[in-house]
């Protein structure tokens, strides 16, 4: 099921949170996107997928739980969104696909990633060619991310 490609992505979000923040994390079950969420107030970063599967997968960050996660990494605290936070958010979601990916070749699927893009407010799929899309939550102790799944056929 296309749906368990997911789970490499939100495995590799919680081992990210546990080893870069000291921040246990759980994942939530994957599901099918079958509408439109409100994505206001959110730091969105696209990372794009290529190889045996073609997509993106899309990390979306409430703002609070965005300046909770780099005071954590890296002990100062921040009172708005700028280009340092959004660099070290793009970092980690760099880290968690680069994980999963690795993850996928055990599975015998084998990716590459593209460079994190950070999107503006309200981002929804980017891509008319979208043939799958699956979500999950990633619940943590500083706030909750999403992880959604975007793949062509």
């Amino acid at each position: 099921m296309k749906a368990d490609l997911l789970t490499p992505f939100t495995n590799a979000a919680c081992q990210t949170f546990k080893l870069l923040l000291d921040v246990d994390a759980l994942a939530e079950a994957a599901q099918g996107v079958d509408g439109e969420s409100d994505q206001s107030n959110r730091v969105h970063v696209a990372i794009g997928i290529t190889g045996d599967l073609t997509g993106e997968v899309l990390y979306r960050f409430p703002a609070d739980t965005t300046l909770e996660i780099v005071k954590t990494m890296s002990g100062m605290e921040f009172s708005e969104i700028d280009e340092f936070v959004t660099s070290a958010l793009g970092e980690i979601a760099n880290i968690i696909s680069g994980n999963a990916v690795t993850d996928l070749s055990q599975m015998e699927i084998v990716c590459d990633i593209l460079p994190p893009e950070i999107l503006g407010d309200g981002t929804q799929a980017r891509s008319n060619e979208t043939t799958y899309a699956f979500t999950a939550r990633v619940n943590t102790s500083i706030g909750d991310i999403e992880v959604l799944l975007q793949l062509q056929s």
